[in-house]
């Protein structure tokens, strides 16, 4: 069983779910269908979705992984609030105005920092 990344799977998603409604509504709006008609914070947008759409599934892949060898529960749930602090940090610093530049690059830094621990601990289950 992974209950431990269910739990982080299920306090992002509704990260996912706002970054995805942004684009969703400001498309219908603005009868958009696709692209981003040259609009950098409608671009802005669309990259904070789709930058949580890259690494998210990918990390909580790697802690599922990594929870099926039988790593902590400790060892995991820092992994987990690592990602979910970074991600909610980038999606916030990146898909609303006005811009919060240092949100987006510690939401950064801490998603890699949750996919080298996640990685980490695939490779040495503790």
């Amino acid at each position: 069983m992974v209950t431990t990344t269910a739990l982080y799977a299920g306090l992002l998603a509704p990260l996912f779910v706002i970054l995805s409604l942004r684009v969703i509504v400001y498309r219908r709006r603005n009868k958009i269908a696709y692209g981003h008609k040259d609009y950098p914070p409608f671009q802005a947008m669309i990259r904070a979705h789709a930058n949580f759409s890259e690494y998210a599934p990918f990390i909580l892949l790697l802690m599922a992984l990594a929870e099926l060898n039988g790593t902590s529960g400790l060892a995991l749930h820092l992994t987990g609030l690592v990602l979910l602090i970074g991600r909610w940090m980038h999606g916030l610093g990146m898909a609303f105005q006005p811009k919060v530049f240092r949100w987006r690059v510690w939401g950064m830094m801490l998603t890699f920092a949750a996919l080298a621990l996640a990685a980490f601990l695939c490779l040495w289950p503790s």
